[in-house]
């Protein structure tokens, strides 16, 4: 596989997204569902704005009902590693798993279960943070107060490498078609301080593989 570039996340997505019927596990964004829509950093909006049609899967309650308050419809309650419970009995073109696999404590129950929304033409997109962000390093390495101050979201339990992302998803029967790494968003900037955004320019200009998150797109195996 080629060496994987250097993509905006959220225009990575949506083109893949656009004009197909899209699956987008972990909707809304616990516990800053309600800042990210007032930022309009939220990756459901995104994926509405250019998709056929759209259906939410979430296991926050408290964020979906805030969604549904703004009119959003197609969504469900689920576990998101018990997908095999959800009553939902169709496929979608792309199934989005947007910054979830960090969250998930059985992370191969998860992928089990996304196979059963996916048709031979499925592609499956996974983002999620990189365990080598040269920018959490930084701030790790400055602010961490002797390792006990993380630069981690309050709800995340794993970190993903390309390598460890990679060998998870083919362990549970996918096909790696395409890798990227994702650049600080352009839709995070204006919220950062200005040396963060430095920083992480810095950082990733010496070596993309530093950046802020990974992407895989993944398809079904092709019968022989």
């Amino acid at each position: 596989m080629p060496s994987p570039p250097l993509v905006q996340r959220v225009e990575f997505v949506t083109a893949i997204c656009r004009g197909r019927s899209v699956l987008h596990l972990g909707c809304t964004n616990h516990p800053y569902t309600a800042e990210a829509l007032r930022s309009g950093t939220l990756l459901h909006s995104q994926i509405q704005a250019v998709a056929s049609r759209v259906v939410g899967f979430d296991a926050d309650a408290g964020g979906l009902e805030t969604l549904r308050q703004l009119g959003v419809t197609d969504l469900h309650r689920a576990d998101l590693e018990r997908l095999d419970a959800v009553d939902v009995a169709e496929t979608f073109d792309v199934v989005v798993a947007g910054e979830i696999v960090e969250h998930l404590a059985n992370p191969g129950l998860f992928l089990a279960g996304v196979r059963r929304f996916m048709h031979p033409a499925s592609r499956l997109v996974v983002t999620t943070v990189n365990a080598y962000c040269g920018l959490r390093f930084v701030l790790y390495a400055l602010r961490g107060r002797g390792g006990t101050r993380e630069p981690v979201h309050p709800d995340h339990v794993a970190y993903y490498s390309y390598a460890t992302l990679g060998l998870l998803l083919r362990r549970h029967g996918f096909h790696v078609d395409e890798c990227a790494f994702y650049d600080l968003g352009r839709e995070h900037r204006p919220h950062n301080p200005w040396y963060y955004n430095l920083t992480n320019d810095v950082l990733v200009t010496l070596s993309r593989q530093l950046a802020d998150g990974l992407v895989a797109v993944c398809s079904l195996p092709r019968e022989p």
